[in-house]
């Protein structure tokens, strides 16, 4: 065990982002695939991901299996909420809209992380913490009714039943992300490498997701563009993104983590409009500014501050 400094943290800061830049990807890659079922998605992009991540600690997970049977509890609920995570978020999108879905689901991580640590670890809420949290969901919710136009106004009865059971399900997505995000950081800070943390959560994660790309993957290889695509999830967002984000967790807290991971939703509205030739309005450009606000509050280490950080090899 090694103590971090200011640098440590920051350097967990910029891994998080960088892979939140990363997953920010994945709703204009989806576009470029539109045969393909939201299931599918989430089966082969976490599924097969989840996978990669296991061969990559595989080393690591053999010579720890003695600690990760001892930690078996946190070890499964950590993997149960890998494998739920991507049906409910591309679900999400899928029923709500990819604006809304994104927004709820990443959004309401934050909140539902600092709440696990504080019933879990019994770690108290920080005052910085408080302002990041408050700019970023409040940058995240004007991109979000920016995105859909006029909020949440629908139009039938039909439609209205869609986005209420995407925004649950976005925030299933949200309670699941912040679940396997303290999981992982669980076993991280206790001793475990974040390779063999990460590769254990996720890999047996991306067993469980296994039936369900079974099932519904037939259109992933309906045509090379569907397959490239499907390959691009597994490997650059679900596999680059998640080692990322595995030495991240090695250096600031879970809560940390998923409110700098807020700015997976600015990405998603940047690339919507440069890559899929959307508009977004001022208002989708100010809750931009707030999110990156909140990334500045989050990523300045307080002075004096500690923390533990354990080695990613």
């Amino acid at each position: 065990m090694r103590t971090a400094t200011r640098p440590g943290h920051l350097w967990g800061a910029v891994f998080v982002l960088a892979a939140s830049v990363l997953w920010g990807t994945t709703g204009t890659a989806a576009t470029f695939a539109p045969g393909v079922g939201p299931l599918a998605i989430a089966a082969v992009a976490m599924g097969l991901g989840g996978l990669l991540q296991a061969a990559l600690g595989a080393r690591l997970i053999r010579a720890h299996a003695a600690f990760l049977r001892g930690e078996w509890r946190t070890l499964i609920l950590g993997s149960l909420a890998v494998a739920t995570y991507p049906l409910a978020f591309y679900s999400s999108m899928h029923l709500a809209g990819v604006a809304v879905g994104t927004v709820v689901s990443i959004g309401s991580a934050p909140l539902a992380s600092a709440v696990i640590e504080r019933i879990m670890d019994r770690r108290r809420f920080t005052r910085r913490w408080a302002v990041g949290a408050v700019l970023g969901l409040t940058g995240a919710v004007l991109l979000c009714f920016a995105g859909t136009g006029q909020g949440l106004h629908l139009s039938s009865t039909a439609a209205a039943w869609s986005a209420a059971a995407g925004i649950g399900l976005g925030l299933l997505a949200g309670l699941t992300y912040a679940f396997y995000s303290w999981a992982a950081h669980r076993l991280i800070n206790t001793g475990l490498p974040s390779t063999a943390a990460m590769g254990a959560v996720f890999g047996i994660g991306g067993l469980l997701l296994m039936p369900v790309l079974a099932i519904t993957g037939a259109s992933l290889i309906a045509s090379w563009q569907n397959f490239a695509v499907g390959a691009y999830m597994a490997l650059v967002p679900m596999f680059a993104g998640y080692v990322l984000f595995g030495w991240g967790l090695a250096r600031v807290h879970a809560s940390t983590a998923t409110t700098i991971s807020l700015a997976e939703t600015v990405v998603a509205a940047v690339l919507a409009v440069l890559v899929v030739g959307e508009r977004l309005p001022a208002l989708a450009w100010a809750g931009a500014a707030l999110v990156a606000g909140s990334l500045f509050v989050m990523t300045l280490p307080s002075p004096g501050s500690r923390s533990v950080l354990r080695s990613s090899t």
